[in-house]
């Protein structure tokens, strides 16, 4: 736990009880500050109260009592329509911050990479988190993916907090200064949180704003928003580094083939990492790389961490090979696009699919379709799944996650793949994406 104890004896209302929310509660209450918290599900606030936290509803609330509001992120404060103690707190002035924000205050004198970007960004965090730790550097990981900011432990001044960040943590983060930190892409995504694509690029742009002066920025070239960001960063004269899966760079860290580039020159060979399939893996490596050679680590190091990743869970997260047939959990996948970057990556695919499924549904994927060899429909998508692949690739109605992994198992062939990615949210049959993917990596050993 971090503790925060500049604000011992000090009002802070905590707006959210979720992971992040509930540890910032823990923090400022060892702290010593005065704790208040409120979140409009009507659950969550019961099981605050059993734990003993006080709760005050914001409606009745004097805002101007408050020295402090830590926002969750996952609230709208600007757009689509901000919560109304949202606009109350700025209007008495109060300031809203996250809880990345009170990490920073608590730990000025850290040291940091910062972490964010439409896609890849939990692999590339979890990644350079295993590449320092591999190196001997005392290192956590956390914010956005997995631990969150004040549950994560205090380091030493040789240690390195590696943060993943969102869009929603940018906007509430100022005092953070990190030794560097990387974008690697923007694609459109929460936009009406933002208020539009302009809003949603300004809001991944503040990464650099959270970059030391001598810190190293890190950029990926590979899409339109984030190279007009890469022009920008020249043009403001700031030290950064490009990288690309797309073209070898000259200057920047590059695999447009799959072989890890470092100004031109080979480094190491990624084709062959089990844990980083894929060309959006290789955007991964790149970045973890260019991050681990900002903090001093030495090529060679680098390149014998990325080796031994073992791969972010529920992410192409290989969790066995039986009878021939690899089994891979994906259930990280919750859309179509993030379904997408898995099925380039193998061929004779046994695809288990569905869910509850998000706007647009599977359409976009049929230039995949003829690397499926059969599809295992499960949850509540399956029957509008099956009228997009019907005629186009054989399926089974499987209904549960357990029927589809049986089913594939009987079908599959040595030399195939069984891919667990769903394509949808999960929570018409399970509590989570990674409670789907404890129960198939649980079926699959229940095969062996």
């Amino acid at each position: 736990m971090i503790l925060v104890p500049f604000l011992a004896d000090k009002n802070v209302m905590v707006m959210g009880l979720g992971k992040s929310g509930t540890a910032t509660i823990r923090a400022l209450a060892a702290s010593g500050a005065r704790v208040t918290a409120w979140d409009d599900n009507e659950k969550a606030r019961a099981a605050a109260l059993a734990e003993g936290i006080v709760l005050t509803d914001p409606a009745g609330l004097d805002v101007s009592t408050l020295d402090l509001l830590v926002w969750s992120p996952g609230i709208p404060h600007t757009h689509p329509q901000p919560h109304a103690l949202a606009v109350a707190a700025r209007a008495a002035g109060i300031d809203l911050v996250c809880d990345v924000e009170l990490l920073a205050l608590a730990k000025p004198d850290a040291q940091f990479v910062v972490i964010s970007g439409t896609n890849g960004k939990s692999t590339t965090t979890t990644l350079c988190a295993h590449i320092l730790k591999s190196a001997g550097i005392p290192v956590a990981a956390g914010g956005n993916l997995g631990t969150a900011a004040l549950d994560l432990p205090d380091l030493g001044h040789d240690g390195v907090y590696v943060l993943e960040l969102s869009s929603y943590q940018l906007e509430l983060t100022r005092s953070l200064r990190a030794r560097a930190g990387v974008l690697l892409n923007i694609t459109p995504d929460h936009l009406g949180r933002h208020g539009g694509m302009d809003g949603y690029v300004a809001a991944k742009r503040r990464l650099y704003d959270l970059i030391a002066a001598d810190g190293t920025a890190v950029i990926g070239l590979d899409d339109a928003p984030t190279r007009g960001i890469a022009d920008w960063l020249l043009g403001a004269g700031r030290r950064h580094v490009a990288i690309s899966v797309k073209q070898a760079l000259d200057h920047g860290v590059s695999a447009p083939q799959g072989v890890l580039l470092e100004d031109g020159c080979e480094i190491f060979d990624l084709t062959a990492i089990q844990t980083l399939p894929g060309r959006h893996n290789w955007q991964n490596a790149c970045a973890g790389f260019a991050l681990a050679r900002a903090l001093g680590v030495e090529a060679h190091a680098i390149a014998a961490g990325i080796a031994s990743y073992p791969g972010l869970a529920h992410r192409q997260e290989w969790v066995g090979t039986v009878n021939g047939v690899r089994y891979v959990n994906d259930s990280k996948a919750t859309n179509a696009e993030a379904s997408e970057v898995a099925l380039i990556c193998y061929d004779h695919i046994h695809w288990i699919i569905g869910g509850q499924a998000k706007e647009g549904g599977i359409a976009s994927l049929e230039k995949y379709f003829d690397r499926i060899a059969h599809a295992y429909l499960i949850g509540d998508a399956a029957q509008a799944f099956a009228a997009t692949l019907d005629g186009k690739v054989p399926y089974t109605q499987c209904g549960t996650l357990e029927n589809a992994v049986q089913a594939a198992a009987a079908r599959a062939q040595s030399g195939e793949v069984v891919l667990l990615s769903p394509a949808c949210a999960s929570w018409d049959q399970f509590k989570s994406f990674e409670h789907r993917g404890d129960v198939f990596r649980e079926l699959v050993g229940g095969l062996k």
